[in-house]
């Protein structure tokens, strides 16, 4: 046809009787609440479906008939009113946290939460896995117990990247650009009504964001965008691809992300007393909060210097690690830092070299995120008890004078949120024999002991109901990219033959999630000739799913797909291996709930936590993993199957080969007999049994709930009372503290310990050990410090496991020290081991040992 093409969308009229949909589309709690979801669906499946479940962009599309039709069918306008009842209760409950007595945040506290994505459903498409589900769910959590909560991140035009593999299992990612009126997000006004824009420095120039809100049902998450006509292009193009670009690219969005982020709440007033930094890439907010102390002050008030700023920042400032690796953590040349940041040295005051130190860390001349977080921060955690472990070790360096075990590095084990992964086959169930209200007793053990009361049959009924959706979405997931690669029908055939939703009776198991080499997505074809036997039994077959994407940048882990693709077509394994491309939050509901066992082989200790587990525990399935983040605290030994991880002193072959082998002897005599041992009823008991107790012992221990309990008693609350102590009459606390660091800092290179009395051999139960040491406190005043002695049996370093006695001070010596004593009665018999140490002490420290400074004797 000649001449122009032109475009034009037009977009239907909202019938007044359904006006309050719109509302209902802009809220992200239509991404936890299945009966938002099913309302938009009821009125035109297909386009549902092929809008990505968006309910913003379905009422841009649906048809004016579909609207008027629903407007005027009484059935949908009750329906409607029950999900906007159900809307606005929620809207009016009352705060959860903090009813049961135990520490809680006051009146005015609030906790800003920083994070580079966020995922809360794939119809806002701005995270590319773990880390972004698990901040959409810290934000659901939130919403869900009422907290004082307010997030922020950055608004990416692309996001991850949509997945394809070709017939020869190679990966190809493909990207697109997000139209902004799709998304639930709005512009924030400021009071005249006019856009909320902030800025930013970066070398001689100033880049421009506008700020966005998303509404997560109480929770608001602001998102920074620079694709502004004020900024070039390049600039434009800083929140262009989540995690995009190169080096550069990352240290403006970082930028952007903690400096602005910080600028977006100050221009709002909003004044957070908490500040959560998830993972390393939003510290540079620690920087901007120092500047903003440290300018411009009310002339009455004495101006509070850099120092002085770090310990006030640092006081409310909470850290949250997810990588157990120590190349994982972002790191920046420190040239580049000093291109970036030499206006801000000058703004507040100091040497370059100070502000670099931040992120200085042993053995690197890189400026390292992580460090900087770690020194701009008092409350530091790890996400599971074992990665808080690891992360203690990688991180030593921080404190060098303190045991790793001892070192301010504690943990919070992640969890999910509820009402976004388990399958709404539960509720009714659930309803009857847990009681009304079970979802506002998540973290109540006993209530979920109540699932082993529900009859065998009608649990199995559910979870086949389960797998049957899955597979039908399998089928069509399969059918989709096989005959894009132009595969025959036949061979489609062959290769569905097991995923039947029609007799979803095969034992089926999953493993979706990141393709990284350290995952081990093919650890099961380790011993491809025993696999096949095990697997291909006529009587016993076994279907395996695989699903997940490679970083484009990773080659091994783009490897790890081609070689189960290519695995997946040898004729011993057609249709028992199956490869899925496309890995989004739809798919990952559908796996989780249908799969019967859920398979998770990482190389431990390299799992930081891992949360997919979880969400196919609560729907009944059972886990099969190596026993490392999460599941080193949720196996118990009756609600699924460990991998002992092999001993430190193999090598990576022969740990591959043991574990390997300990995985197909799981298989072989216990998961897959355990699975066909039918009775008349056609299922297992063992089997029913087990998927109960997966449910009834994981729910209450791994929901986000009791995570963010957690996280309100040991970080939150505690951080917001330091922030008083601290800003209290103009920063007093923050000017002691600060001062008192830097005299001790000097002195503590000449302080020592020395052993005045004799030691004692052997005591009698019971008898009174005197202990004297003499401490050369080389300027520190008695008070300055704190002298221990500890005990442990012989060769424990665990700290958990000694005890630690005090020492009193007993006033100077002649030759300038000073006498601290003790008198106790040993209360253990058999050997022990004990030593002495001294480390500074004060008051409004937030943990005893943040200086990381300590010697023994």
């Amino acid at each position: 046809m000649p001449g122009n093409s032109f475009q034009l969308e037009v977009n239907p009229k909202i019938p007044p009787a359904l006006a309050r949909l719109e509302e209902l589309a802009g809220d992200l709690w239509y991404s936890w609440d299945i009966a938002t979801r099913a309302l938009f669906a009821r009125m035109h499946p297909a386009l549902w479906h092929a809008v990505n479940h968006s309910p913003k962009t379905f009422l841009k599309r649906v048809s004016q008939r579909r609207l008027d039709e629903a407007a005027a069918d009484p059935i949908f306008i009750g329906t409607m009113n029950q999900v906007l009842a159900a809307y606005d209760n929620y809207h009016r409950a009352p705060a959860l946290f903090g009813l049961d007595g135990r520490k809680r945040l006051q009146q005015d506290d609030l906790v800003a939460y920083f994070c580079a994505e966020f995922g809360f459903h794939e119809s806002l498409p701005i995270y590319s896995g773990g880390l972004g589900i698990l901040a959409g769910d810290h934000c659901k959590g939130a919403s869900d117990l009422r907290l004082p909560f307010v997030a922020v991140g950055l608004l990416y035009r692309q996001g991850y990247f949509q997945q394809t593999i070709d017939r020869d299992g190679r990966q190809h990612p493909r990207y697109h650009d997000t139209d902004f009126a799709d998304l639930p997000i709005k512009p924030v006004l400021r009071e005249d009504g006019s856009e909320l824009r902030i800025s930013v420095e970066l070398p001689e120039r100033r880049v421009w964001a506008k700020v966005w809100l998303a509404t997560a049902g109480n929770t608001p998450l602001y998102l920074l965008d620079t694709a502004l006509a004020e900024n070039t292009a390049a600039d434009r193009d800083i929140t262009h691809r989540l995690y995009g670009g190169d080096r550069t690219t990352r240290l403006e969005q970082e930028i952007l992300l903690g400096v602005g982020g910080v600028r977006v709440l100050h221009e709002l007033k909003i004044k957070p007393t908490v500040w959560h930094i998830n993972e390393g890439h939003a510290a540079f907010l620690i920087l901007e909060r120092i500047r903003q102390l440290t300018g411009q002050r009310q002339p009455a008030l004495a101006a509070l210097d850099f120092g002085c700023a770090l310990e006030a920042v640092a006081a409310n400032t909470v850290f949250t690690t997810h990588t157990p690796v120590p190349a994982g953590h972002d790191h920046f040349s420190m040239e580049t830092m000093r291109q970036y940041f030499s206006p801000y040295c000058e703004e507040t005051g100091i040497g370059s070299e100070r502000l670099l130190a931040l992120g200085q860390t042993d053995g690197s001349q890189d400026f390292n995120m992580t460090a900087l977080a770690i020194r701009g921060s008092r409350y530091h955690n790890g996400v599971s008890r074992i990665h808080g472990r690891v992360s203690a070790h990688i991180l030593a360096g921080m404190w060098p004078q303190i045991e790793p075990l001892d070192n301010p590095v504690d943990y919070i084990t992640n969890g999910v949120h509820a009402a976004s992964f388990l399958a709404a086959d539960w509720h009714g169930t659930f309803d009857r024999h847990l009681g009304l209200g079970w979802m506002q007793r998540l973290t109540d053990q006993h209530c979920w002991q109540g699932v082993h009361r529900i009859p065998d049959q009608i649990f199995w009924s559910i979870r086949q109901s389960l797998k049957a959706r899955l597979l039908h979405l399998v089928r069509h997931r399969v059918r989709a990219q096989h005959l894009r690669n132009q595969a025959s029908e036949a061979h489609l055939d062959r290769m569905l033959k097991l995923a039947d939703p029609h007799n979803p009776t095969v034992l089926t198991i999953g493993f979706a999630r990141r393709f990284a080499t350290y995952k081990r997505a093919t650890l099961l074809f380790n011993n491809p000739g025993l696999l096949r036997e095990i697997i291909t039994n006529s009587e016993r077959p076994v279907l395996f799913i695989f699903a997940g994407k490679a970083h484009p940048a990773d080659e091994p882990g783009q490897e790890l797909i081609r070689q189960i693709a290519e695995l997946s077509r040898l004729p011993e394994f057609e249709g028992h291996i199956l490869l899925l491309e496309g890995y989004d939050l739809h798919l990952s509901r559908r796996l989780v709930a249908g799969v019967d066992v859920w398979l998770n082989n990482p190389v431990y200790p390299l799992e930081a936590s891992g949360t997919s587990g979880m969400k196919a525990a609560m729907n009944g399935a059972i886990n099969l993993s190596v026993a490392d983040g999460w599941w080193g605290e949720g196996y118990d030994g009756n609600n699924g199957w460990e991998i002992k991880p092999g001993a430190e002193s193999l090598t990576a072959e022969q740990r591959d080969a043991e574990e390997a082998r300990t995985l197909h002897e799981l298989l072989q005599d216990k998961i897959i007999p355990m699975y066909y041992r039918n009775t008349s009823l056609g299922y297992s008991p063992e089997w029913v049994a087990m998927a109960k107790q997966s449910i009834a012992s994981i729910m209450p221990r791994f929901n986000v709930h009791r995570m963010l309990e957690e996280y309100v008693d040991k970080f939150y609350a505690p951080a917001a009372g330091q922030w008083r102590k601290y800003a209290r009459d103009d920063f007093r606390g923050a000017r002691q503290v600060a001062e008192w660091k830097t005299h001790v800092r000097q002195c503590w290179p000449g302080v020592a310990l020395r052993r005045i009395d004799a030691p004692q051999q052997h005591v009698l139960f019971g008898d009174t050990l005197r202990v004297e040491v003499a401490v050369q406190l080389n300027g520190l005043a008695p008070d300055d410090v704190s002298v221990e002695l500890v005990f442990a049996r012989p060769g424990e370093r665990n700290p958990a496991k000694s005890k630690h006695y005090t020492l009193r001070h007993a006033g100077p010596l002649d030759n300038g020290e000073h006498l601290y004593t003790r008198e106790l009665t040993p209360d253990l018999c058999g050997k022990i081991e004990y030593r002495f140490r001294v480390f500074p002490f004060h008051e409004l420290l937030t943990h005893p040992f943040e200086m990381g400074m300590m010697v023994w004797l």
